[in-house]
């Protein structure tokens, strides 16, 4: 796997993406990206980056603001429990760490909604340090290379293994960008993959690109397909929180709002979901975000 090092980042480090996180090495900065960026487009996420920046640029200015405020400034992100996740981060930094973010892994998952990868990522671009990241575009390029399906455990050994000391930084950034751009999910560009010539699956594949022979399909962390988005419950939560960023709803009016019909039922199940999330509060016959 080390043969892939060389060739990645002469491709990459010339062509890295221009983020506005990758010009800063503030660990807050760093986290409040890798959460918004998860299953979400980063053209979305930059301008709303920069207004949370703005707004609170540090964890203890976050912790001190209303939930509501911090989830009206996150609509259109989607995913609103992430929002949830890093309000609650913001607080423990706060209480547990003197309101600095923690620079090492244990600290760092211990975090409300900090994962494997998050927690490597701010480590490995706030504080470039020796961390391998593991997210699903690195996954999928560390199985088609190896040729074979793996399971999250062997694709953080093998990250491990392959990362470059001392250049953890750039690595990380290209081999995600590697994957997000040559090596992708349904399209990958063999014909002038840079290392082409050390992935066993490309050199498995003959003279075309064999979709049911992808290991990546079966290894895990790798995106998976999303179930219907149209009429499915995340959408008409989503259509109630963003009335809810505006104004309060009566609880008599959640399913128009919803656009759920008559289906009462359903909507005030959805509501109990988002109440369970902690990301709605009825109050009597009213409905607003906490």
């Amino acid at each position: 796997m080390n043969a892939i090092v060389a060739p990645l980042l002469s491709w990459g480090v010339p062509q890295l993406r221009d983020l506005p996180w990758r010009n800063t090495r503030d660990r807050w900065a760093v986290l409040v990206s890798e959460v918004m960026a998860q299953q979400t487009q980063v053209a979305r996420v930059v301008p709303k980056w920069h207004q949370f920046m703005q707004r609170w640029p540090t964890p203890r200015d976050c912790a001190q603001a209303p939930l509501a405020d911090v989830l009206r400034l996150w609509s259109g992100l989607g995913y609103p429990r992430r929002c949830r996740n890093l309000h609650l981060a913001a607080g423990a930094v706060v209480e547990q760490h003197n309101g600095v973010v923690p620079s090492d892994l244990a600290s760092l998952l211990s975090l409300p909604g900090v994962g494997p990868y998050t927690a490597r990522a701010v480590l490995a671009f706030a504080d470039s340090a020796d961390v391998a990241v593991v997210d699903t575009n690195v996954a999928r390029v560390l199985a088609r290379v190896a040729g074979r399906p793996l399971s999250a455990r062997a694709s953080q050994e093998l990250a491990d293994a392959t990362l470059p000391t001392g250049r953890a930084w750039e690595w990380n950034q290209v081999i995600i960008d590697f994957g997000a751009q040559m090596c992708t999910a349904r399209a990958p560009q063999c014909h002038v993959c840079p290392i082409a010539g050390q992935c066993r699956t490309y050199a498995a594949s003959g003279d075309g690109w064999n979709v049911a022979a992808d290991p990546a399909r079966a290894t895990a962390l790798t995106s998976k397909p999303q179930a219907r988005f149209d009429g499915s419950d995340r959408q008409a939560r989503g259509r109630l929180l963003r009335v809810l960023a505006e104004r309060g709803v009566r609880v008599g009016e959640v399913a128009k709002v919803m656009r759920l019909g008559d289906d009462t039922s359903r909507a005030a199940r959805l509501v109990q979901s988002l109440v369970r999330d902690g990301l709605v509060v009825v109050d009597g016959e009213w409905c607003r975000l906490p």
